[in-house]
């Protein structure tokens, strides 16, 4: 079933290893830690619909990790699609197409909300973008942090030690915790940061600090979860639908005074709001037995009142949904990356 796909490959599979250039007759997906839950359920109901077809293979890589994975060739032993809860760089794009995935489908499956989080115990956190950067970063306006409470971030604050648990440096919820609250809160709070050059400025708004403030969990946002049960004093960082079906253990700290709510996040109030997506070789759509199938379950599945809504997926607009379900329909690729 693989054949046709791997003649377009024939120079990328000879980098491999050769005994893999076998064909496959199960989907494989990888990638987002946020987006896993809801593409486990797409495909617990690909399986359920259809009785003797082969089960979803979807692996919890995270977002980073899991482009690597895609991105690196077309045939049996790559990876058919992308859980991402951030958009592909531009960087991850070339290195696509320099390994022949010349035709991707980029689908937006919904809504999510990067949600920092504390345990029902805690001292109830009210944060903004600017606490949250001096508290985190490495060398906030540009110097070393030497904030060890949250109390030397912001007098108004607890005189607690700062402890946030969060994702590693492969995760899309780490990539887009860093675009929506750090680089903001660098702004504000260092605004000679404007007149700096790209790498100057990485380094002062972008790099996280290493000495212990900040514990990297690893891509388990369920040991987050627990972690913070135990620990009533820590933060946690992790996608909305973790804290959503945990509430009788933790709450949302609110950011800028709005709580990361399923209608904050929806209406783009919370400052957390972001998009999450799927990406498809549609290379692969011919070869491997039911991907397309498995799309069309996809599309079904996340509007209102949907089973995906229930994992704590939030609904994306419907204009968004409608231009979604199209590219599947059409197996509409994206524009190849700029030279």
């Amino acid at each position: 079933m693989f054949r046709k796909a791997a003649l377009f490959a024939l120079p990328i599979l000879a980098l491999g290893a050769c005994n893999e250039n076998s064909s496959r007759d199960y989907i494989r997906v990888v990638g987002s830690s946020t987006v896993y839950p809801f593409t486990t359920a797409v495909a617990e109901a690909f399986v359920n619909n259809r009785p003797g077809s082969k089960t979803p293979v979807v692996e919890s890589t995270g977002t980073g990790a899991g482009a690597k994975l895609f991105c690196a060739g077309v045939g049996p032993q790559h990876p058919d699609i992308l859980d991402a809860s951030r958009a592909l760089k531009p960087g991850e794009l070339e290195n696509c197409k320099a390994n022949g995935v010349d035709g991707i489908m980029e689908v937006q499956v919904g809504l999510d909300g990067v949600a920092l989080a504390e345990s029902n115990k805690g001292p109830r956190f009210q944060l903004t973008k600017k606490d949250i950067y001096l508290a985190l970063a490495a060398n906030p306006q540009g110097k070393p942090n030497a904030a060890r409470n949250w109390s030397d971030v912001n007098p108004s604050l607890p005189a607690i030690p700062i402890k946030v648990l969060g994702p590693p440096s492969t995760s899309g919820t780490r990539d887009a915790f860093v675009e929506l609250i750090l680089e903001p809160g660098c702004e504000e709070a260092y605004p000679a940061v404007e007149d700096m050059g790209d790498e100057a400025k990485k380094e002062a708004c972008t790099r996280i600090r290493e000495d212990g403030a900040y514990v990297d969990k690893g891509e388990n946002d369920n040991l987050i979860v627990q972690n913070l049960e135990n620990d009533p004093n820590a933060v946690g960082i992790f996608g909305y639908s973790y804290m959503e079906e945990n509430q009788a253990r933790l709450h949302g700290i609110p950011i800028e005074g709005v709580e990361p709510t399923y209608e904050a996040i929806a209406s783009g109030k919370y400052p957390g709001s972001r998009p999450l997506y799927i990406y498809v070789k549609k290379q692969h759509l011919k070869a491997v037995p039911g991907l397309e199938q498995f799309l069309s379950d996809y599309a079904s599945m996340w509007g209102p009142d949907s089973a995906l809504v229930k994992r704590g997926l939030i609904v994306a607009p419907e204009a968004v949904r409608k231009q979604a379900a199209q590219v599947i329909q059409q197996k509409t690729v994206m524009d190849a990356p700029k030279p």
